[in-house]
């Protein structure tokens, strides 16, 4: 039988840099297939087989936790707006990973938490004081570096598609904010699977590709990786600190370079890398900040 350990203990918190260090493994091996998919078939298309390929594992962890009926009581309007916005995101980031190495997309996504940062302001009605405004400029000036107008960098229309699914993750991470306060974390997650399995699928349906006998391991491998992910990710925060584990969110960058070089022989520039740490820096400063205006609460 499980010890009962305490909220803060050391063992309750490793538990959970363990599982967040496991989740973000998981959603780059996740990454890598929608990557290999991207190839093969319209990005939309991908973003409905990754909703599709996920639910019945996230609907059986739903069952097994909290049951059916909990999906039901939910804030509907807030639910088909994530379900837009991850239509949007994923489908956006997909046709990004068709070109792009995926380091370098990492290094473009990271933005995200900067832009939750700033989109609280208006849509939640948080304080954000000067400082933390000047790590989100810097943090924007680092995603210019890496796309590097004027030069030759990834200013393309993958590179513009990475910063778009950034913007999509941010809004509805300020949607799970709201949600949170009424709705369980699974119904949050099965009805966005489900919504961007349907949704993404009807638009996908008039440029719809058959599906190649060959690629079914690869669709079976991200349903897997990507309910897997999402477990992973809830428990993890569940028992740990978010300003403790947000920052391992950044290991993805080291995952993309390993599978870059791999699988595909690539590596970003020095300015690539220059523009990463740019952002890197500006979000685990913003960071920072939030825990000590939280511990100072």
């Amino acid at each position: 039988m499980e010890t009962v350990t305490s909220p803060g203990s050391p063992r309750r918190q490793l538990r959970a840099v363990l599982m967040m260090l496991g989740c973000v493994a998981v959603f780059s091996a996740m990454d890598v297939v929608l990557k290999l998919l991207s190839t093969h078939y319209p990005a939309m298309q991908v973003a409905s087989l990754r909703g599709a390929s996920s639910l019945p594992w996230l609907l059986a962890w739903a069952a097994a936790s909290t049951g059916l009926r909990s999906l039901l009581r939910v804030r509907w309007s807030l639910h088909l707006l994530r379900g837009a916005l991850g239509i949007l995101m994923m489908a956006a980031f997909v046709y990004a990973l068709r070109t792009l190495p995926l380091a370098t997309a990492y290094s473009i996504f990271f933005v995200a938490p900067l832009m939750i940062t700033a989109l609280s302001v208006p849509f939640l009605r948080e304080h954000v004081g000067p400082r933390r405004w000047t790590a989100i400029f810097v943090g924007f000036a680092g995603v210019l570096v890496v796309l590097r107008p004027g030069g030759e960098g990834v200013l393309t229309l993958a590179g513009f598609a990475v910063v778009a699914a950034a913007l999509g993750y941010a809004v509805s991470a300020i949607t799970v904010r709201v949600l949170a306060r009424t709705d369980t974390t699974q119904a949050m997650v099965v009805w966005l699977m489900a919504l961007m399995a349907l949704g993404a699928g009807v638009l996908a349906w008039p440029q719809w590709v058959p599906i190649r006998g060959e690629h079914a391991w690869l669709i079976l491998g991200l349903g897997i990786a990507g309910a897997l992910g999402q477990y992973l990710i809830t428990e993890a925060f569940r028992l740990g600190e978010a300003s403790l584990l947000a920052p391992l969110e950044y290991t993805a960058l080291l995952w993309g370079l390993a599978w870059d070089v791999t699988l595909w022989g690539v590596l970003p520039d020095g300015i690539t890398w220059l523009g990463a740490a740019i952002i890197i820096a500006s979000g685990l400063y913003l960071l920072r900040r939030e825990r000590l205006k939280n511990d100072s609460a």
